[in-house]
């Protein structure tokens, strides 16, 4: 076995069905009194209700979250939470709502509390990618990672079908790049496996019935195991990708992480064939695990093209040209001519192969 370093990020979860009664309680165990809450437009009224359950230590709503985490809407939100001298940040949504209180916490040093409803993992991560320009750009910082996360499956059960499957996608991407991150390690391989085959397994019943408790269950744990990958290994070329793609086209999150995974995947395939072996057994497949991936995106009747998601058919270039600009370590050298074929084949939807 190889030598290997694991960092334990300090979270506090509390997971189990019903448990969001539980938040005034969280907040009291965090020595704070005046929440913000966060949310997005259309999660207002959960917002509203979370707020009121918060009684005296629910203080202010704000309820304009949005993808990618543009600095302007930021610093709206700091606004608010200065008006009302909030000392404790609670994120009610997916990886939208986190980021945002992620960035606030980063510029105030505030606690947050994050309650998932998506399976994005951002929850239990200490990296925040914020976009201003047209660009993306990620930190890592101690005072990012939220102190409190609360997983409970009652939160997931309005999460639409297909929003559901792209979301398990993108966790999937999580623990995909962790298998051969630089940085891996048994115990975070171990999660991975265990998370993209919790995923994977309950993904068809959610399908045919989002009220399925246990299956939600399953699936909200598989993304925090998935999540945790992400947080504790650096990420590679995947993620790379999608921070350009995001910042560059304000493409959903999760889709692009959905469409892309099977090429990035595809691309370090000959460089990293012992996570790809893991990666298949999670999958239940033989071989080639971007391919049932790829096959995976038609089945769950999700898009399958970059084109399909907003992607323009001249933003190759660029998608290039920012791909190979502060690049991430990955097992492959990123270069030019491979990229832009892998770019190439993602927007029209082509089986990913040797790029």
């Amino acid at each position: 076995m190889k030598a290997f370093n694991y960092n334990i990020n300090p979270a506090r979860i509390v997971f189990g069905e019903g448990r969001t009664s539980e938040v005034a309680a969280e907040v009291a165990r965090l020595q704070a009194g005046r929440a913000l809450v966060i949310t997005t437009e259309a999660q207002q009224a959960d917002g509203e209700k979370l707020l009121g359950e918060l009684g005296s230590a629910g203080v202010a709503l704000f309820c304009g979250a949005v993808m990618h985490t543009p600095v302007e809407v930021t610093a709206a939100a700091l606004e608010v939470q200065r008006a009302h001298e909030c000392d404790c940040l609670i994120a009610l949504g997916g990886g939208s709502t986190i980021g945002l209180a992620k960035a606030l916490a980063v510029r105030t040093g505030l606690p947050q509390i994050a309650i998932p409803t998506t399976y994005a993992g951002s929850e239990v991560t200490p990296v925040l990618g914020e976009t201003e320009n047209g660009v993306k750009t990620t930190r890592k910082a101690d005072t990012i990672l939220p102190k409190v996360v609360i997983y409970d499956v009652l939160q997931t059960l309005s999460l639409p079908p297909q929003v559901s499957a792209s979301s398990a996608l993108n966790a999937i991407a999580h623990a995909a790049e962790a298998l051969y991150s630089q940085e891996a390690n048994p115990i975070i391989t171990l999660m991975a496996e265990e998370g993209i085959e919790a995923l994977v397994r309950h993904l068809d019943a959610i399908l045919a019935d989002p009220q399925d408790i246990e299956a939600r269950t399953m699936a909200q744990y598989g993304a925090w195991l998935c999540g945790t990958c992400l947080g504790t290994v650096g990420m590679a070329i995947h993620h790379k990708l999608c921070h350009v793609l995001g910042g560059a086209f304000n493409l959903p999150h999760a889709e692009t992480h959905a469409i892309l995974l099977p090429y990035s995947l595809a691309y370090n395939a000959e460089a990293a064939p012992h996570a790809m072996r893991i990666l298949s057994r999670a999958l239940g497949v033989e071989d080639k695990p971007w391919m049932a991936l790829y096959d995976m995106l038609r089945r769950l009747g999700l898009p399958t093209s970059l084109k399909a998601i907003g992607m323009p058919e001249d933003g190759i270039e660029r998608a290039v040209e920012l791909s190979l600009q502060a690049r991430y370590w990955n097992p492959r050298a990123l270069e030019a001519a491979p990229l832009r074929r892998l770019f190439q084949a993602a927007l029209t939807g082509d089986a990913p192969a040797a790029f």
